[in-house]
């Protein structure tokens, strides 16, 4: 005996819902894509090497940031790297984050090194300058004294540990305290570093841009983070600072000493020569 369906209970098949199509540029990026912006989220390292094996290979590049204590670096770097900023403020020994971003289509991983300000840290903070690509002297615009360090002390450290040629970036941070003043009549002046102090002082110690921030409002956080990988794209090599050696591509008299220095060697080889340059 079959089993037979009864028909009364046979519902007709929805009607086919018609084909869309939709340009491929419409479609959000994988998950695995940072997002056509200068910033991306912050990453494990796991999710990094991941990340890296589905694009193909990154970039590296590592940023160090320098200054006084409680000058805004943490928060800069935060905002940066997490979208974040953190409401209360912990004295920083080390550091470390991770930002992939993209610039001009290309993948960098950027590591970013924030350092301690204090004195009591002086003896650690050089180790962090090891193979660095690009170094931030931060300052705060609500402290002129930070203004002066720049000169007095960081700029002094960062070309004793890394070499006269590395990127260094002037950045002034907290300039959301000063617009306020500004614009509450408070009087500014004096209390706060100028723009044009700020400039100043960059072209004082040779540093590429300056550029100023507020991390609060996330104002100018991008663009500095921009000017920055540029600059440390530049960079060829292992990067500067302790164990490490750098060259940059703008520095064509580095090329062409090192081409001499092979080209002398190869002859010193190829003449029967012993190639020994004696000093």
């Amino acid at each position: 005996m079959g089993i037979h369906a009864d028909p009364s209970a046979r519902t007709s098949p929805p009607p086919a819902t018609p084909t869309r199509l939709v340009p491929l540029d419409s479609l959000p990026p994988p998950p695995f894509a940072p997002p056509p912006s200068h910033l991306t989220n912050l990453t494990t390292p796991t999710q990094l090497a991941t990340r890296t094996r589905k694009q193909g290979g990154a970039f590296r590049r590592k940023l160090v940031i320098v200054g006084d204590g409680a000058c805004g670096k943490t928060s800069l770097l935060s905002v940066f790297s997490m979208g974040e900023f953190p409401r209360e403020y912990t004295p920083t020994i080390f550091e470390n984050y991770v930002a992939e971003i993209r610039l001009d289509g290309k993948a960098v991983q950027l590591a970013l090194w924030d350092t301690a300000g204090q004195e009591e840290y002086e003896r650690l903070r050089p180790l962090s300058y090891s193979k660095s690509h690009v170094i931030l002297i931060a300052f705060a615009l609500d402290t002129p004294d930070s203004l002066d360090n720049v000169s007095v002390k960081w700029i002094e450290e960062v070309r004793e540990l890394c070499g006269p040629h590395i990127p260094v970036l002037l950045v002034g941070l907290k300039m959301d305290l000063r617009d306020e003043a500004m614009r509450s009549g408070g009087g500014a002046q004096g209390r706060f570093v100028t723009t044009e102090q700020g400039r100043q002082m960059a072209t004082q110690i040779g540093a590429r841009s300056y550029h100023e921030c507020s991390a609060l409002l996330n104002s100018g956080v991008d663009e500095t983070f921009e000017a920055a990988t540029r600059a440390a794209m530049l960079v060829r090599g292992a990067g500067a600072g302790a164990g490490g050696s750098h060259s940059l591509h703008a520095h064509g008299e580095d090329d062409e000493r090192e081409k001499r220095r092979r080209r002398d060697k190869d002859e010193g080889a190829g003449g029967g020569a012993c190639g020994c340059v004696i000093l």
